[in-house]
């Protein structure tokens, strides 16, 4: 077991970098919007690992499976925000929003050890989770939560994350 966390806190760690630098070079560059797309599938790496994690490992499920629900949750708002072409402000306010989700994620990862269980509801703040609603709802139904063009219908939506997490 530990070295699978070992394994994916060394990745986990590498690739949250990469979040980290996309955000840092498109904060004050709207023209560089679509990269949020790049940030998703990064977040998706994160997250395909601890959901798989999450059922080989029986030990580290409750911990694993909440941070692949959170990656899960970075991924929406990224994809949706890399769909916005004519907000700027919009741009600004999810850019700042993901950073701050990309500190909180790169925090879950390093506090992997300390507990077995993770329980979102005390390590997202209510003033975090307010503001994932206000974004959620800043978006119309034709934007995508994800890279696939096919039915929407299906697609998860922010506020339908945000329940299953529990919070």
């Amino acid at each position: 077991m530990d070295e699978f966390l070992i394994d994916f806190q060394s990745e986990s760690k590498t690739l949250v970098g990469q979040l980290l630098e996309i955000l840092e070079a498109i904060e004050s560059d709207y023209s560089q919007y679509k990269r949020l797309e790049e940030y998703g599938n990064i977040v998706d790496r994160i997250m395909g690992t601890a959901k798989t994690l999450a059922e080989a490992v029986p030990e580290l499920k409750v911990v694993m499976d909440s941070i692949g629900s959170y990656g899960e949750l970075c991924k929406a708002v990224s994809y949706k925000a890399s769909q916005i072409a004519d907000n700027r402000n919009l741009h600004t306010v999810m850019v700042a929003l993901l950073l701050d989700a990309t500190e909180m994620l790169q925090s879950m990862i390093d506090h992997i050890r300390d507990s077995k269980e993770l329980d979102l509801k005390k390590v997202l703040s209510k003033t975090f989770l307010d503001r994932l609603r206000w974004a959620s709802q800043q978006f119309d139904s034709s934007v995508r939560a994800t890279l696939d063009y096919g039915d929407q219908n299906t697609q998860a939506t922010i506020n339908d994350l945000l329940k299953a997490l529990g919070v």
